[in-house]
Protein backbone atom coordinates (compact mmCIF):
# COMPACT_ATOMS: atom_id res chain seq x y z
CA UNK A 1 0.00 0.00 0.00
CA UNK A 2 1.24 3.46 -1.22
CA UNK A 3 2.24 5.69 2.02
CA UNK A 4 0.76 9.22 1.18
CA UNK A 5 2.81 12.50 2.59
CA UNK A 6 0.83 14.88 5.06
CA UNK A 7 1.48 17.74 2.71
CA UNK A 8 1.70 18.76 -1.03
CA UNK A 9 1.92 21.34 -3.28
CA UNK A 10 -0.69 23.44 -4.13
CA UNK A 11 -1.61 27.06 -5.82
CA UNK A 12 -3.75 29.14 -3.21
CA UNK A 13 -6.27 31.62 -4.37
CA UNK A 14 -6.23 34.38 -1.56
CA UNK A 15 -8.76 36.27 -2.91
CA UNK A 16 -10.07 38.41 -5.92
CA UNK A 17 -7.58 40.28 -7.60
CA UNK A 18 -4.48 40.15 -10.03
CA UNK A 19 -1.84 37.24 -9.93
CA UNK A 20 -0.17 38.42 -6.64
CA UNK A 21 -3.48 36.56 -5.28
CA UNK A 22 -1.53 33.21 -6.79
CA UNK A 23 0.69 31.80 -4.05
CA UNK A 24 2.70 28.53 -4.75
CA UNK A 25 3.45 26.74 -1.21
CA UNK A 26 4.69 23.26 -0.19
CA UNK A 27 3.29 22.83 3.14
CA UNK A 28 -1.08 22.14 2.82
CA UNK A 29 -2.08 19.28 4.53
CA UNK A 30 -3.47 16.95 2.14
CA UNK A 31 -7.22 17.13 1.52
CA UNK A 32 -9.29 14.40 3.98
CA UNK A 33 -11.78 12.17 1.94
CA UNK A 34 -15.28 11.20 2.66
CA UNK A 35 -16.71 7.92 2.59
CA UNK A 36 -17.78 8.49 -0.73
CA UNK A 37 -15.23 10.72 -1.98
CA UNK A 38 -11.76 9.35 -3.97
CA UNK A 39 -7.97 10.96 -3.57
CA UNK A 40 -6.59 11.72 -6.79
CA UNK A 41 -3.02 12.45 -7.23
CA UNK A 42 -2.89 14.76 -10.03
CA UNK A 43 -0.58 14.63 -12.95
CA UNK A 44 -1.66 17.69 -14.78
CA UNK A 45 -4.20 20.45 -15.18
CA UNK A 46 -5.54 22.39 -17.48
CA UNK A 47 -5.52 26.26 -17.76
CA UNK A 48 -9.39 27.61 -18.33
CA UNK A 49 -10.48 31.28 -19.14
CA UNK A 50 -13.12 30.74 -15.69
CA UNK A 51 -9.48 30.57 -13.85
CA UNK A 52 -8.93 34.03 -14.51
CA UNK A 53 -12.23 35.30 -14.67
CA UNK A 54 -12.95 33.86 -11.27
CA UNK A 55 -9.99 34.88 -9.85
CA UNK A 56 -10.75 38.62 -11.05
CA UNK A 57 -13.65 38.70 -9.76
CA UNK A 58 -15.32 38.56 -14.03
CA UNK A 59 -18.36 36.63 -12.92
CA UNK A 60 -19.44 39.33 -10.64
CA UNK A 61 -22.39 41.27 -11.32
CA UNK A 62 -22.18 43.67 -8.32
CA UNK A 63 -19.14 46.05 -7.35
CA UNK A 64 -18.33 43.67 -4.43
CA UNK A 65 -16.98 40.69 -5.76
CA UNK A 66 -19.71 38.67 -3.58
CA UNK A 67 -21.23 37.10 -6.28
CA UNK A 68 -18.00 36.57 -8.55
CA UNK A 69 -18.39 32.64 -8.86
CA UNK A 70 -20.18 30.22 -11.53
CA UNK A 71 -23.01 29.66 -8.75
CA UNK A 72 -23.13 33.35 -8.37
CA UNK A 73 -22.07 32.92 -4.44
CA UNK A 74 -19.32 34.12 -2.63
CA UNK A 75 -15.91 31.99 -2.56
CA UNK A 76 -14.46 30.80 0.25
CA UNK A 77 -10.44 31.85 0.37
CA UNK A 78 -8.18 30.37 0.38
CA UNK A 79 -9.07 28.55 -2.78
CA UNK A 80 -7.05 25.60 -4.73
CA UNK A 81 -8.31 26.30 -8.61
CA UNK A 82 -8.23 24.09 -11.52
CA UNK A 83 -11.08 22.58 -13.40
CA UNK A 84 -9.49 20.03 -15.86
CA UNK A 85 -7.15 17.23 -14.18
CA UNK A 86 -6.33 14.26 -15.03
CA UNK A 87 -4.60 11.71 -12.39
CA UNK A 88 -4.57 8.57 -10.60
CA UNK A 89 -6.89 6.80 -7.46
CA UNK A 90 -4.56 7.07 -4.59
CA UNK A 91 -7.08 6.07 -1.99
CA UNK A 92 -10.98 5.86 -1.54
CA UNK A 93 -13.79 6.27 1.23
CA UNK A 94 -14.78 3.60 2.63
CA UNK A 95 -18.40 3.37 0.83
CA UNK A 96 -16.30 3.00 -2.68
CA UNK A 97 -14.99 0.13 -4.12
CA UNK A 98 -10.90 -0.30 -3.42
CA UNK A 99 -10.27 -2.15 -6.44
CA UNK A 100 -10.81 1.96 -8.16
CA UNK A 101 -7.02 2.33 -6.40
CA UNK A 102 -4.63 2.73 -9.42
CA UNK A 103 -7.32 3.95 -11.90
CA UNK A 104 -6.02 6.15 -14.41
CA UNK A 105 -9.16 8.99 -14.03
CA UNK A 106 -10.09 12.23 -15.51
CA UNK A 107 -12.37 14.46 -13.18
CA UNK A 108 -15.86 16.01 -14.52
CA UNK A 109 -15.40 19.71 -13.74
CA UNK A 110 -19.30 20.01 -13.16
CA UNK A 111 -20.29 18.61 -9.56
CA UNK A 112 -23.89 17.49 -8.67
CA UNK A 113 -24.28 15.59 -5.17
CA UNK A 114 -27.64 14.17 -4.58
CA UNK A 115 -29.08 15.28 -1.35
CA UNK A 116 -32.12 12.57 -0.26
CA UNK A 117 -34.34 12.49 -3.52
CA UNK A 118 -33.36 16.04 -5.11
CA UNK A 119 -30.08 17.01 -6.78
CA UNK A 120 -28.36 19.48 -4.85
CA UNK A 121 -26.88 23.08 -6.80
CA UNK A 122 -24.35 22.23 -9.21
CA UNK A 123 -21.20 23.27 -7.86
CA UNK A 124 -17.56 23.25 -9.46
CA UNK A 125 -14.64 21.70 -9.26
CA UNK A 126 -11.53 24.70 -8.42
CA UNK A 127 -14.35 27.20 -7.84
CA UNK A 128 -16.77 26.21 -5.70
CA UNK A 129 -14.72 23.80 -3.80
CA UNK A 130 -10.89 22.96 -4.69
CA UNK A 131 -9.69 21.82 -7.31
CA UNK A 132 -6.97 20.50 -9.74
CA UNK A 133 -4.04 23.04 -9.59
CA UNK A 134 -2.01 20.83 -6.43
CA UNK A 135 -0.38 17.33 -6.13
CA UNK A 136 -3.46 15.72 -4.78
CA UNK A 137 -7.18 16.72 -4.99
CA UNK A 138 -10.02 14.79 -3.99
CA UNK A 139 -13.54 14.58 -5.25
CA UNK A 140 -16.59 12.28 -5.17
CA UNK A 141 -16.20 8.61 -6.60
CA UNK A 142 -19.30 9.28 -9.37
CA UNK A 143 -16.83 12.07 -10.53
CA UNK A 144 -13.62 10.20 -10.93
CA UNK A 145 -14.56 8.84 -14.82
CA UNK A 146 -11.92 5.78 -15.59
CA UNK A 147 -10.05 6.70 -18.53
CA UNK A 148 -8.54 4.26 -21.00
CA UNK A 149 -5.82 5.66 -23.50
CA UNK A 150 -3.01 6.28 -24.87
CA UNK A 151 -2.93 10.17 -24.57
CA UNK A 152 -0.26 11.41 -22.40
CA UNK A 153 -1.82 13.00 -19.19
CA UNK A 154 -1.16 16.39 -20.32
CA UNK A 155 -3.38 15.56 -23.39
CA UNK A 156 -5.69 14.15 -21.26
CA UNK A 157 -5.96 17.26 -18.98
CA UNK A 158 -7.00 19.37 -22.18
CA UNK A 159 -10.23 17.64 -22.43
CA UNK A 160 -12.20 17.92 -18.78
CA UNK A 161 -13.35 21.63 -18.87
CA UNK A 162 -13.58 22.76 -22.80
CA UNK A 163 -14.53 19.67 -24.24
CA UNK A 164 -17.40 18.98 -21.86
CA UNK A 165 -19.08 22.73 -22.24
CA UNK A 166 -18.76 22.28 -26.15
CA UNK A 167 -20.46 19.02 -25.54
CA UNK A 168 -22.82 20.15 -23.70
CA UNK A 169 -23.37 23.54 -26.16
CA UNK A 170 -23.86 20.90 -28.68
CA UNK A 171 -26.25 18.09 -27.04
CA UNK A 172 -28.71 21.00 -25.71
CA UNK A 173 -28.50 22.76 -29.35
CA UNK A 174 -29.19 19.35 -30.19
CA UNK A 175 -27.03 19.32 -33.51
CA UNK A 176 -26.77 16.78 -35.51
CA UNK A 177 -25.84 15.28 -39.15
CA UNK A 178 -26.01 17.62 -41.67
CA UNK A 179 -26.81 21.00 -39.20
CA UNK A 180 -24.84 23.99 -40.48
CA UNK A 181 -23.09 25.02 -37.08
CA UNK A 182 -21.38 28.21 -36.87
CA UNK A 183 -18.77 28.15 -33.86
CA UNK A 184 -17.33 31.66 -32.71
CA UNK A 185 -13.95 31.82 -31.15
CA UNK A 186 -12.93 28.97 -32.89
CA UNK A 187 -9.22 29.02 -32.07
CA UNK A 188 -10.00 28.82 -28.24
CA UNK A 189 -10.19 25.64 -26.22
CA UNK A 190 -13.97 25.34 -26.06
CA UNK A 191 -14.47 26.44 -29.57
CA UNK A 192 -11.96 24.09 -31.15
CA UNK A 193 -13.02 21.53 -29.31
CA UNK A 194 -16.51 22.60 -30.28
CA UNK A 195 -15.43 22.11 -34.26
CA UNK A 196 -14.42 18.68 -33.36
CA UNK A 197 -17.10 17.35 -31.86
CA UNK A 198 -19.79 18.91 -34.34
CA UNK A 199 -17.46 16.86 -36.73
CA UNK A 200 -18.19 14.05 -34.68
CA UNK A 201 -21.76 14.51 -35.41
CA UNK A 202 -21.46 15.10 -39.21
CA UNK A 203 -22.74 18.46 -38.73
CA UNK A 204 -20.92 20.97 -41.74
CA UNK A 205 -18.46 23.45 -39.62
CA UNK A 206 -18.15 27.27 -39.94
CA UNK A 207 -15.27 28.14 -38.14
CA UNK A 208 -15.19 32.45 -37.00
CA UNK A 209 -11.42 32.55 -36.63
CA UNK A 210 -8.56 35.09 -37.07
CA UNK A 211 -6.32 35.40 -40.51
CA UNK A 212 -3.29 34.25 -38.42
CA UNK A 213 -5.22 31.32 -37.12
CA UNK A 214 -7.18 29.99 -40.28
CA UNK A 215 -4.46 27.63 -41.35
CA UNK A 216 -4.63 25.62 -38.08
CA UNK A 217 -8.32 25.78 -37.44
CA UNK A 218 -8.18 24.23 -40.99
CA UNK A 219 -6.99 21.20 -39.72
CA UNK A 220 -9.35 20.56 -37.46
CA UNK A 221 -11.77 19.56 -40.51
CA UNK A 222 -13.85 22.51 -40.53
CA UNK A 223 -15.47 22.97 -43.94
CA UNK A 224 -15.74 26.60 -44.06
CA UNK A 225 -13.50 29.81 -42.37
CA UNK A 226 -14.69 32.75 -41.75
CA UNK A 227 -12.78 35.66 -41.11
CA UNK A 228 -13.11 38.13 -38.12
CA UNK A 229 -11.73 40.65 -40.29
CA UNK A 230 -14.88 40.26 -42.75
CA UNK A 231 -18.18 41.84 -41.55
CA UNK A 232 -20.00 38.23 -41.48
CA UNK A 233 -23.47 39.51 -43.01
CA UNK A 234 -21.10 39.46 -46.40
CA UNK A 235 -20.21 36.09 -45.86
CA UNK A 236 -22.65 34.32 -43.97
CA UNK A 237 -26.24 34.73 -46.18
CA UNK A 238 -28.66 35.93 -44.13
CA UNK A 239 -31.19 32.53 -42.37
CA UNK A 240 -28.87 30.26 -43.38
CA UNK A 241 -27.12 28.41 -40.46
CA UNK A 242 -29.03 26.14 -38.07
CA UNK A 243 -27.25 26.69 -34.78
CA UNK A 244 -24.86 28.96 -33.63
CA UNK A 245 -22.78 27.89 -30.92
CA UNK A 246 -21.33 31.68 -29.23
CA UNK A 247 -18.15 31.96 -27.25
CA UNK A 248 -17.97 35.60 -28.03
CA UNK A 249 -20.74 37.51 -27.29
CA UNK A 250 -20.30 41.55 -27.33
CA UNK A 251 -20.85 43.50 -30.86
CA UNK A 252 -21.33 40.57 -33.13
CA UNK A 253 -24.03 39.18 -31.28
CA UNK A 254 -26.90 40.56 -33.90
CA UNK A 255 -25.22 39.52 -36.87
CA UNK A 256 -25.09 35.51 -35.24
CA UNK A 257 -28.87 35.68 -35.23
CA UNK A 258 -29.36 37.33 -38.55
CA UNK A 259 -27.89 34.60 -40.16
CA UNK A 260 -29.58 32.20 -37.99
CA UNK A 261 -32.88 30.55 -40.23
CA UNK A 262 -36.11 29.83 -38.81
CA UNK A 263 -36.81 28.32 -35.65
CA UNK A 264 -32.39 28.02 -35.48
CA UNK A 265 -30.95 27.24 -32.10
CA UNK A 266 -28.10 29.51 -30.13
CA UNK A 267 -26.11 28.18 -27.57
CA UNK A 268 -23.60 30.43 -25.64
CA UNK A 269 -21.16 29.87 -22.34
CA UNK A 270 -18.30 33.18 -23.16
CA UNK A 271 -18.63 36.81 -23.92
CA UNK A 272 -14.91 37.40 -24.21
CA UNK A 273 -16.25 39.92 -27.09
CA UNK A 274 -18.65 41.75 -24.06
CA UNK A 275 -21.01 39.91 -21.89
CA UNK A 276 -23.64 43.39 -23.08
CA UNK A 277 -25.38 42.68 -25.89
CA UNK A 278 -28.06 44.33 -28.29
CA UNK A 279 -31.24 42.31 -28.89
CA UNK A 280 -34.09 43.14 -30.92
CA UNK A 281 -36.97 40.68 -29.67
CA UNK A 282 -38.45 41.02 -32.73
CA UNK A 283 -35.58 38.57 -34.28
CA UNK A 284 -36.11 36.35 -31.55
CA UNK A 285 -39.75 35.93 -31.91
CA UNK A 286 -40.64 36.11 -35.11
CA UNK A 287 -37.57 33.72 -36.55
CA UNK A 288 -38.71 31.37 -33.72
CA UNK A 289 -35.37 31.00 -32.26
CA UNK A 290 -34.55 28.68 -29.34
CA UNK A 291 -31.61 30.07 -26.53
CA UNK A 292 -29.59 28.05 -24.67
CA UNK A 293 -26.95 28.96 -21.76
CA UNK A 294 -24.28 26.41 -21.38
CA UNK A 295 -22.86 26.06 -17.66
CA UNK A 296 -24.38 23.17 -15.86
CA UNK A 297 -23.50 20.23 -17.54
CA UNK A 298 -26.17 17.84 -18.89
CA UNK A 299 -25.70 14.57 -16.66
CA UNK A 300 -25.02 12.22 -19.72
CA UNK A 301 -22.55 14.65 -21.19
CA UNK A 302 -19.08 13.68 -19.25
CA UNK A 303 -19.63 10.15 -19.85
CA UNK A 304 -20.58 10.68 -23.64
CA UNK A 305 -17.15 12.66 -23.32
CA UNK A 306 -15.30 9.63 -22.23
CA UNK A 307 -16.29 7.73 -25.11
CA UNK A 308 -15.57 9.96 -27.64
CA UNK A 309 -11.75 10.49 -26.12
CA UNK A 310 -11.30 6.72 -26.01
CA UNK A 311 -12.70 6.26 -29.38
CA UNK A 312 -10.50 8.87 -30.44
CA UNK A 313 -13.24 10.99 -32.51
CA UNK A 314 -11.43 13.85 -30.72
CA UNK A 315 -7.71 14.65 -30.38
CA UNK A 316 -5.98 16.64 -27.89
CA UNK A 317 -4.46 20.18 -28.29
CA UNK A 318 -1.81 20.97 -26.25
CA UNK A 319 -0.19 24.35 -27.01
CA UNK A 320 2.02 24.27 -24.15
CA UNK A 321 2.94 23.31 -20.93
CA UNK A 322 4.45 24.74 -17.38
CA UNK A 323 5.09 23.03 -14.18
CA UNK A 324 2.78 23.64 -11.60
CA UNK A 325 5.00 26.71 -9.68
CA UNK A 326 4.59 28.53 -12.89
CA UNK A 327 1.27 29.26 -12.46
CA UNK A 328 1.57 32.82 -13.53
CA UNK A 329 3.80 32.11 -16.49
CA UNK A 330 1.33 30.21 -17.82
CA UNK A 331 -1.45 32.70 -17.26
CA UNK A 332 0.67 35.18 -18.79
CA UNK A 333 0.73 33.14 -21.88
CA UNK A 334 -2.80 31.96 -21.97
CA UNK A 335 -3.98 35.75 -22.07
CA UNK A 336 -1.99 36.25 -25.05
CA UNK A 337 -4.31 34.52 -27.21
CA UNK A 338 -1.36 33.64 -29.67
CA UNK A 339 -1.97 29.56 -29.79
CA UNK A 340 -4.44 27.20 -30.59
CA UNK A 341 -6.06 24.83 -28.22
CA UNK A 342 -4.74 24.84 -24.68
CA UNK A 343 -2.20 25.39 -21.97
CA UNK A 344 -1.63 22.78 -19.15
CA UNK A 345 0.16 22.53 -16.04
CA UNK A 346 2.17 19.45 -15.34
CA UNK A 347 2.45 18.45 -11.36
Amino acid sequence: MTTLPKTMCAVQMTGHGDTDKLSYRTDIALPNIGAREVLVKVAAAGVNNTDINTRIGWYSKSDDAEDASWSSEALQFPRIQGADVCGYIVAVGEQVDASRVGERVLIEPCLREVNGTEPEQARYFGSECDGGFAEYSKVAARHAYQINSDYSDAELASFPCSYSTAENLLTRAQVKAGDRVLITGASGGVGSAAIQLAKARGAYVMALTSASKQQKISQLGVDEIVLRSEKLSDVVPANSVDVVIDLVAGDLFPQLLEVLRSKGRYAVSGAIGGAMVELDVRTLYLKDLSFFGGTVIEPEVFGNLIKRIEQQEVAPLVAHTFPLKEIVAAQSKFLEKQFLGKIVLTV
